[in-house]
Parts: structure tokens; C-alpha cells; sequence
């Protein structure tokens, strides 16, 4: 790994790409309210949905950060027409999204975003000529395979293995029959199912691997198409298949809801620092993997409960403090997103650890479990890297520099050792606007170290 740049920023201002921040600990409970963006997930996949509606769609407070606006243009070199709508009246900004296509993209940068590189390439299938996608150095070390293999028995021509590769659309896609194997990655299965009412004969999908992770944002794929009147249906009893009808994708109106998984930082901080945090806007029923978090915080010694803000619905999250911390056993096979913050906890915890079923994220932005053992033992924890998980037992943490890895979640894993840990300082922290534009802002003012901020 090239040795990055540790500069810090001038006091008061955002560190930007490069810059190492110095994580605040934390001085006394919290008491804060922190108002959390919209969901990157249902942001992005709404975004295709609209690009191949059949109607015009607005999607109010979305989600604006690197991911969705490498989302947005690669959907609007697609031919979709994308407008921003201001606030205005006391509704929150919207896009307004105008499909028109899908035609030749000619190049697609995908950034770091697995959303882009296995979504838009069945869209791109559906135009007639190529389109190029590329992304950052990172992503080019993301399992593609199974998608453009999966492109290829549909008929498609694709050259290339992983980015970057060319996807040579014909104008349309037969469909049919399908079997995949998503062990990686459960986006290869979102990204057929989105395009896949737009197929001549829809799509009847298989998945042959041994295991198959990150259910639930499957479910939240079809959560969508259903709402939009797509005929989608799964029969999980054996080996799990995927049926979508041909059909129309209706237009819609969508209110995005906020990320529950980049809520996990902030709701785990009440654990180690103690008193309480409170996230406006938790959905009273969601598909989001991090809706989780209300039943594992409390393995962790928390309390949960739901409250009401202002008549909005909202979720706060009492701890015991860093002292009162329990370690946990858990298999995160369904929630493999929120490992870093729970992973980060555990560290914390007063007796030991064992968190398996994640062998997938090491296929994420890095090699997460590799990327947290390794970081972890460098502040000295006592760490054991599994397979497919991470075993940790009660250490004296110290300070020292967390290296990011490009990772947005291992930035957020290592402010919150930070909260209780002096003197951690997070590499190209900036890193977190992958799908949360200004943490620093929000964690500062959640500790209310300048004024308001983002918490109240």
C-alpha cells in the first residue's frame, strides 16, 4: 500500500482527499439528534427503476454523494434526462427523472461504486452499441465475473472479464432462464432483476452457489419493482430462484428514506461514549440491512427504542459507556454491511468475540476482515482473522494512525475507536463521502463540538 499524504487540515475546515483527521474522543454522554441523507441502496436502484420507466419519477430526498452522482451520470449518458428540483414549501430536493432509452453510453465511470459496475450493465445491454466501464484502481479488484458471465448466456456480447470491460448491446434482451452464482456478491442478482421486466421474455434466475449473502437487499430489490408494479416474486425453499415477468415499470413519486446503515456509527457511539443518540426518520418498516441494528445494538448492551420527533417516526439508542460494552457471538451472514461498526464495538468490549458469516466483505471496497484485523492490532487489540470472520478478546487499545483502505466504512469504523481511544488518526477520512457526504460535520456536531451541526 503507497504511503498516503498525512496532512491535516486547517482548524475548522472538512479534511479532503489525502488528509488524515484526528478523531474526537468523546468528553461526557451524548444527548444528540443526528439527521441522516437518504439511503445510497434504495437511492441508486430507484434511479435505474426510473431510467427504465415508462413515466416520468421524482425521488425526493435522495441520497447526493459519490456513488449516486456516479449513478446519475452514468444513467443520463444512458439517454435519461436527470433535473434537480430545489426545496421548496418545506419538501425536501428531488430529482426528476425523464427516460429516454436506453441508448450506447460510449464510457461509464463506475468510481468505487458496486452499485454502478453490476447495475447498469444489463441497462446498457438494452441499448444498441457499446458502452465502456472503468472505475478507480480499487474497483478493478471487485469480483465482476459473475455478472458478465451472466450477460454473456443471455446473449449479450461483453469483452472483458472485470474493469474494465465493454458491454456491446443489440437493442434489447431476449431473457429466459438464468442460473448465477452470487456467493460474492448479492448485486450480480439485484442488477439482472432491476433491468429484468425490460427483457422480451422477463427473467427466471438460479443461484448455484453454496451460500448466498446479504439477503435482504435482494428483498429490497424486489420491494421496488413490486411498488412499481413489476410481477416479482423469490422461492427461497432450496435453491434459491428469482422470477420477473415482462412488463411495464411504472413512473412514481418515491420518498427515499435515510440510510439506516450509515446510521450504525452514530447509534453505536451512544454504546461507547454513553447517554443516547436519536435518528429522526426510522422507517416504522423497511428493507434496509440496517433496520438491524435494533436487535444487535442490544447484544452489545444498548437500549433501543422507538420514539417520535416532531411526529416523525425515529429510533434512539441508549449505552452503558465503553466500560459497560459486552462482546457478542454473531453471524452477520445477512448484515455483512454493518460488520465494520460492529466489528469496531467489539474491539471495544469488555469480554471476547467471535463475528463470522462475512467471508464476502472481503470482496468489498478491500478486504475488509483483512483490512480491520490488521488495523486493529496496529492500536493493539488481540485479533484473530477467521475465514469468514473475526474473533477479537479484551485488549488495551492505544492511538496510532487507521489506515482507510479507499473504504468509507473502515474511515466511520475507525472514528468510532476514536471516540474512546486517544490520539487515532483516520487516514483520508474524506473517503466517507463515497455515501455520506460531510461525517466529519455531522459526527463533530453529534459531539457538539461546533454548535448544532448535524445533531440537535
Amino acid at each position: 500500500m503507497a504511503s498516503p499524504t498525512h496532512s491535516r487540515p486547517p482548524a475548522g475546515s472538512a479534511p479532503g482527499p489525502g488528509q488524515s483527521w484526528a478523531a474526537p474522543l468523546a468528553s461526557g454522554p451524548l444527548q444528540a439528534m443526528v439527521r441522516l441523507p437518504g439511503s445510497k441502496s434504495l437511492t441508486n436502484r430507484e434511479l435505474v427503476l426510473s431510467a427504465l420507466a415508462d413515466g416520468q419519477s421524482v425521488l425526493r430526498a435522495p441520497l447526493r454523494s459519490r456513488d449516486t452522482e456516479l449513478m446519475i451520470a452514468a444513467l443520463r449518458a444512458l439517454g435519461a434526462r436527470i433535473e434537480e428540483l430545489s426545496a421548496e414549501g418545506g419538501s425536501p430536493a428531488a430529482l426528476r427523472i425523464s427516460p429516454d432509452g436506453p441508448v450506447a453510453a460510449g464510457e461509464v465511470d463506475c468510481g468505487l461504486a458496486g452499485t454502478v459496475m453490476r447495475f447498469v450493465p444489463p441497462v446498457a445491454a438494452l441499448a444498441e452499441g457499446e458502452t465502456r466501464f472503468d472505475g478507480d484502481p480499487e474497483a478493478r479488484r471487485r469480483p465482476m465475473g459473475a455478472m458478465l458471465a451472466a450477460l454473456r448466456e443471455l446473449g449479450i456480447d461483453v469483452a472483458g472479464d472485470g474493469l474494465p470491460f465493454t458491454v456491446r448491446g443489440r437493442g434489447g434482451v431476449v431473457g429466459g432462464p438464468l442460473t448465477i452464482d452470487a456467493s460474492l456478491s448479492s448485486q450480480f442478482v439485484s442488477g439482472l432483476l432491476l433491468s429484468a421486466a425490460r427483457f422480451e421474455a422477463g427473467l427466471v434466475l438460479a443461484h448455484s452457489g453454496e451460500r448466498l449473502p446479504s439477503l435482504p437487499h435482494i428483498e429490497m430489490t424486489l420491494d421496488c419493482l413490486r411498488a412499481r408494479g413489476v410481477d416479482a416474486s423469490a422461492a427461497l425453499e432450496g435453491r434459491p430462484l428469482w422470477t420477473v415477468q415482462p412488463g411495464r415499470i411504472a413512473g412514481a413519486t418515491v420518498d427515499i428514506e435515510p440510510d439506516l446503515s450509515n446510521a450504525g456509527p452514530f447509534l453505536a457511539a451512544a454504546l461507547v461514549a454513553g447517554g443516547s443518540v436519536t435518528i429522526p426518520g426510522w422507517p416504522q418498516r423497511t428493507t434496509q440491512v440496517g433496520a438491524q441494528l435494533e436487535e444487535l445494538l442490544p447484544l452489545f448492551g444498548a437500549r433501543c427504542e422507538r420514539t417520535a420527533e416532531g411526529g416523525v417516526p425515529a429510533l434512539t439508542v441508549s449505552g452503558p459507556g465503553v466500560a459497560g460494552i459486552e462482546g457478542v457471538e454473531l453471524d452477520l451472514g445477512h448484515a455483512g454491511e454493518l460488520a465494520p461498526t460492529l466489528i469496531a464495538l467489539a474491539a471495544l468490549a469488555r469480554t471476547p468475540s467471535r463475528i463470522t458469516g462475512i467471508g464476502h466483505i472481503r470482496h468489498h471496497e478491500t478486504d475488509r476482515i483483512a483490512a480491520l484485523a490488521r488495523e486493529l492490532s496496529a492500536l493493539g487489540a488481540e485479533v484473530t482473522e477467521l475465514e469468514d470472520g473475526i474473533q477479537l478478546r479484551p485488549a488495551r487499545l492505544h492511538g496510532g494512525l487507521w489506515h482507510s483502505y479507499a473504504d468509507h466504512r473502515m474511515a466511520t469504523s475507525g472514528a468510532l475507536i476514536g471516540l474512546a481511544v486517544p490520539g487515532v488518526l483516520v487516514e483520508d477520512v474524506a473517503t466517507t463521502a463515497k455515501t455520506l457526504p460531510d461525517f466529519t460535520g455531522l459526527w463533530e456536531g453529534m459531539l457538539a463540538l461546533h454548535g448544532e451541526g448535524g445533531a440537535a
